[in-house]
């Protein structure tokens, strides 16, 4: 792992009891979903669901996928998708390059760019790029779906295909986009996120 991601990472480690009793009940859900299936033999396969597929499913796919790695997860596959696919948004892009993340976009000049994210040179990079939830690489059965935002948790009232629906939301950075507010906006969430995530999977090995 590169070294400043693994300082990074190991604050949030250190976070956990800011994390809420309520919101750390919803996380469980989760990993008692991953235990299962990984204690069955099977592929944990986890979509995170939100309006666009900008911000905060794509920060909750990569941080949960970093965090089942730091726990020897193996088994564990994540993904992230839409109500309705726009674009990886450049500020969360960012913001997980200022956590230490290397990160590049192999299409730079499309619309929707797919972008290459590693924590590590020796492991391979995450794809990621806005997509709806049921659109490949994503699962279409046997998944979890993790309800990111308020709004895609309402317009999707039946995700076809999970096992298992959970939502675990969070404020939208967007709120903050073109403010003096912006990168301490998309920090917080990224914190906030990566906290929870490695959180969550810690309580896998319980």
């Amino acid at each position: 792992m590169f070294e400043n991601l693994r300082a990074y990472i190991e604050q949030r480690m250190g976070e956990y009891d800011a994390i809420s009793e309520d919101r750390k009940k919803e996380l469980e859900r989760v990993s008692a979903y991953v235990r299962e299936r990984l204690g069955q033999g099977k592929i944990a396969r986890l979509t995170f669901i939100c309006t666009h597929n900008s911000r905060r499913s794509h920060l909750s796919q990569i941080w949960a996928k970093i965090a089942a790695e730091h726990y020897g997860l193996e088994g564990v596959e994540t993904f992230s998708g839409g109500t309705e696919g726009t674009a990886f948004n450049p500020r969360a892009v960012e913001a997980l390059r200022r956590c230490g993340l290397a990160i590049v976009a192999r299409n730079s000049d499309s619309s929707n760019p797919i972008y290459q994210v590693q924590s590590s040179v020796s492991r391979p990079a995450q794809e990621c790029f806005s997509k709806v939830y049921d659109a490949p690489p994503n699962p279409v059965t046997d998944y979890c779906a993790v309800m990111t935002c308020t709004q895609a948790d309402e317009a999707c009232p039946v995700v076809m295909g999970c096992e298992l629906r959970v939502p675990i939301r969070y404020e939208d950075p967007k709120v903050a986009d073109d403010t003096p507010e912006e990168s301490e906006r998309y920090d917080e969430r990224s914190r906030q996120i990566c906290r929870e995530m490695f959180y969550m999977m810690s309580v896998v090995q319980r």
